[in-house]
C-alpha cells in the first residue's frame, strides 16, 4: 500500500497536462461538458459490468450526451475524451481532493516518477507561505544548477502561466515533462532584487534517496523520498554516521512528497522502540495499528526532523510517530496535511482511479489530514537569503547547541 504522494484533485477537464496549459476557452467548455455529464462514466460501466447504477435515473444524461452530438457547434471531443471528461466529473463530486481520475499518459508518467526518474528540471521545491513555489535545492549536474538557478529563487510563473497560489502538486507538474523538452521560467530572486526569465531543456532526472554528511559533531540525514529502497540506505547512512559518535542527528523532511507506506513504519522505526506508529481508519470504524519494535540502531541518540509545506503523506506519518512518542523536536513549518490513505485501481486502457479508503492518525490519535504538524520551534524564510544559507538547518544546529 502507499501514502500516495501530495497529489491534487484535478478539477474536471481542466487537468493540467505534462507538456502546459490548456487554452481557456477549452478549459471552460471541458468544465461544462465535465459538470453536465458526471456521471455518464458510471453509466458507460453499468452497461458493460451490469452495475446496480444501471438504472433509468441516467436516462438524462444519455439525453444529454444526444443532444450535445445534435446541436453543439464546435467539433465534439472522441467519444473517449467524453467518457474521461466524465469520469473526471465523478470523482469531482465526491469533494475529496484525493479521489481523482488519471488518464493513461499521466499515468505512465506517474508510474516513471515512482520509479525513481522522470523528465524534468532537476531541482526540489517547495512552497512558501504565500503559496509561492520555490527552488529549496538543485541536483548537480542537471538543468536547473547549469541554468543558475538557486534555493529560495522563487518560480513565478512557468512557460507564461503564472503558478502563484496553485496547489504544489499542479505547480511541479508544469515543470515536468518529456526529456529534451524546453521550459520557460519567470524567477524572482530576493537576495539581489531581480526578476529574470530562463529557458530549461528538460532532462531526464534520478531521484537520489537520502544525503547525509556531518556538521562537526552533529549527523545530518536527509531523506527525499519513501521509495522502496529508503529504510535499507537509511540503515546505511546511520551505520556510517554513528561510526564517527555524533552527539545528536537532524532527520530532514523538508519536500518530501512521501511514498510506501511500509518504509514511513520502517523507517520511524529504525528511531522507536516498541510502540505504535501510525493508525489508520476505514469508513467502517475499523482500526489498523502499525507498530515498531525494539533494538534498533537509532533508539537512543537525540534527534532533531526538520519539516516544510512539502513534507506530506508518510514523512508526516514519520514526523508525527517521532513527535508523539516524545522522540523527536520538530522545527521548520507547518506540514501539508496529507493523511489519507488511496487505493489506486489499475483501468484497462492504462488509466487510472485513485481512491481514498482511509484516514491516518498519529499515535496520540491527532488526524494529519487537513491539518499537518505543526513544529514545536517555527523557522521563517527570510528575504534575501543568500545562496549556501540554510535557516533551517542553522535553526536545528542552534537548538542542539543550547539543548
Amino acid at each position: 500500500m502507499t501514502i500516495t504522494s501530495t497529489p491534487t484533485r484535478p478539477e474536471p477537464g481542466s487537468r493540467l497536462s505534462r507538456a502546459g496549459t490548456l487554452p481557456v476557452v477549452h478549459v471552460l467548455f471541458a468544465c461544462v461538458v465535465a459538470a453536465s455529464m458526471a456521471f455518464i462514466a458510471g453509466v458507460v460501466f453499468a452497461n458493460a459490468l451490469d452495475s446496480s447504477h444501471n438504472n433509468d435515473e441516467f436516462e438524462v444524461f444519455w439525453q444529454s450526451w444526444d443532444i450535445l452530438d445534435d446541436e453543439f457547434y464546435y467539433d465534439l471531443p472522441s467519444d473517449r475524451e467524453m467518457v474521461y471528461g466524465a469520469i473526471q466529473g465523478l470523482t469531482f463530486a465526491t469533494n475529496d481532493p484525493y479521489t481523482f481520475f488519471v488518464p493513461p499518459m499521466e499515468a505512465e508518467f506517474d508510474a516513471q516518477q515512482r520509479a525513481g526518474e522522470f523528465g524534468g528540471i532537476g531541482a526540489y521545491v517547495s512552497q512558501n507561505r504565500s503559496g509561492q513555489l520555490v527552488i529549496s535545492d538543485t541536483f548537480p549536474g542537471l538543468p536547473a544548477e547549469e541554468a543558475g538557478l538557486l534555493p529560495n529563487d522563487v518560480i513565478l510563473e512557468v512557460d507564461g502561466v503564472s503558478i502563484e497560489g496553485w496547489p504544489l502538486d499542479e505547480a511541479v507538474t508544469l515543470l515536468r515533462g518529456d526529456i529534451g523538452t524546453a521550459v520557460t521560467l519567470t524567477v524572482y530572486r530576493a537576495s539581489e532584487d531581480k526578476l529574470f526569465s530562463v529557458q530549461i531543456v528538460r532532462a531526464r532526472v534520478e531521484l537520489p534517496t537520502i544525503d547525509s554528511r556531518m556538521y562537526e559533531d552533529i549527523a545530518y540525514i536527509r531523506l527525499f523520498s519513501f521509495n522502496s529502497t529508503a529504510t535499507a540506505v537509511m540503515q546505511h547512512a546511520i551505520e556510517e554516521l554513528l561510526e564517527q559518535t555524533p552527539r545528536a542527528l537532524i532527520l530532514d523532511l523538508r519536500g518530501n512528497p512521501g511514498g510506501l507506506l511500509s518504509q514511513a513504519v520502517a523507517v520511524s522505526d529504525l528511531f522507536l522502540d516498541e510502540g505504535v506508529v501510525v493508525k489508520q481508519r476505514a469508513r467502517d470504524g475499523s482500526e489498523t495499528v502499525f507498530q515498531s519494535s525494539s533494538g534498533q540502531l537509532a533508539e537512543d541518540i537525540p534527534l532533531v526532523v526538520l519539516i516544510d509545506g512539502g513534507s506530506a503523506s508518510a514523512s508526516e506519518v514519520v514526523a508525527g510517530a517521532l513527535y508523539d512518542r516524545e522522540r523527536a523536536v520538530l522545527i521548520g513549518q507547518t506540514t501539508y496535511g496529507k493523511g489519507s490513505v488511496q487505493h489506486v485501481h489499475e483501468l484497462p486502457d492504462g488509466a487510472q482511479i485513485h481512491v481514498t479508503t482511509a484516514l491516518w492518525f498519529t499515535p496520540d490519535d491527532t488526524p494529519i489530514q487537513d491539518r499537518g504538524l505543526v513544529p514545536d520551534v517555527e523557522v521563517t524564510t527570510p528575504d534575501g537569503v543568500e545562496p549556501g544559507e540554510d535557516p533551517f538547518i542553522d535553526a536545528a544546529l542552534s537548538y542542539i547547541e543550547e539543548g
